[in-house]
């Protein structure tokens, strides 16, 4: 079992920025991925920035050039960030973190609870 718990949401005026914060604890062998979602209503999840397995990283189109993901690994626990620069009112949405883990043999995805971001005058 693998808890991730968010921070960092909030509401900020456009050309702002923002740094969300993950931690991902308990019993894993290994983080394989880990990154963030966002959802609005209406829409499907999609990924904003994630770490792959191998190490590297994947950012949406969107926010390419004004988000950057970092990765902190301590013993038990991982921490991912993403910071949110420049940001606009369409980058409002519930933004999810998600972690594959591998334990046992197997891999298991969590999903964090979301945190709101809205970006507004």
């Amino acid at each position: 079992q693998v808890q991730l718990v968010e921070s960092g949401g909030g509401l900020v005026q456009p050309g702002g920025s923002l740094r969300l914060s993950c931690a991902a604890s308990g019993r894993f062998y290994k983080i394989n991925g880990m990154g963030w979602y966002r959802q609005v209503p209406g829409k499907q999840r999609e990924l904003v920035a994630a770490f792959t397995s191998g190490g590297s990283t994947n950012y949406a189109d969107s926010v390419k050039g004004r988000s950057t993901i970092s990765r902190d690994n301590a013993k038990n626990t991982v921490t991912v960030y993403l910071q949110m620069n420049s940001l606009k009112p369409e980058d409002t949405a519930v933004y999810y973190c998600n972690a594959v883990a591998f334990y046992s043999g197997s891999e298991y995805v969590y999903w964090g609870q979301g945190t709101q971001v809205t970006v507004s005058s």
